[in-house]
């Protein structure tokens, strides 16, 4: 696969951005991990995304919409997801996305997110449209429930802090894209390429 950076779509923020395409490709094997979100912006994103670090969640993942959980593909499909992702992109349109409040999947998982307010319905049929490709079908544990993690699998006090520190907490931005990312078992999760809403 090429080594040059290819410029492509926005961020969830809007801000375009150069993408290597060998991020997360495995050296050795014949699968990858990818999974799908949408970014939150600054300020907020990093906001949230501090907030978990506090919790001592040892998941250091920059604050998201998951959209397609990890998801474990052939790497020659890659490319096939990519086109797509891309007519998934191209047949939505930008949406606002409203962040307010806490909630929690306790006691079945030890989680505490921030609600996603306004945009839920619009995160649903993106989920569904990329769910729809052959290769990201996969049995899901619980219904698909758009939030943003902020506390996961850490200590009870941990996680009530979370939910009482953010219960306040409110944004609301346009959604203008979302992001594939992949993993090759060595390393973070990375940005792969950004898609586009609307084409």
């Amino acid at each position: 696969m090429g080594g040059a950076a290819v410029r492509v779509g926005t961020t969830g923020g809007g801000v375009a951005r150069s993408v290597d395409r060998r991020d997360g490709v495995p050296v050795t094997g014949e699968t990858i991990q990818i999974g799908i979100a949408v970014d939150i912006p600054q300020p907020w994103g990093e906001q949230l995304t501090r907030r978990r670090v506090q919790t001592g969640d040892p998941q250091v993942v920059p604050a998201h919409v998951t959209l397609l959980g990890p998801t474990e593909i052939p790497v020659e499909a890659l490319g096939a997801v990519e086109a797509h992702l891309a007519e998934v992109a191209a047949s939505h349109l930008p949406f606002t996305l409203h962040l307010r409040g806490t909630g929690t999947f306790r006691p079945v998982t030890q989680v505490v997110f921030v609600a996603v307010a306004a945009g839920i319905s619009e995160c649903e049929l993106l989920a569904a449209a990329i769910n729809a490709a052959p290769d990201l079908r996969r049995e899901l544990r619980f219904p698909y429930h758009p939030h943003v993690t902020v506390a996961q699998d850490v200590a009870p006090e941990a996680l009530d802090r979370a939910y009482e520190d953010l219960a306040d907490f409110s944004a609301m931005f346009e959604v203008e894209g979302f992001t594939l990312f992949s993993h090759s078992g060595q390393t973070r999760w990375q940005p792969r390429r950004d898609f586009r809403l609307g084409g």
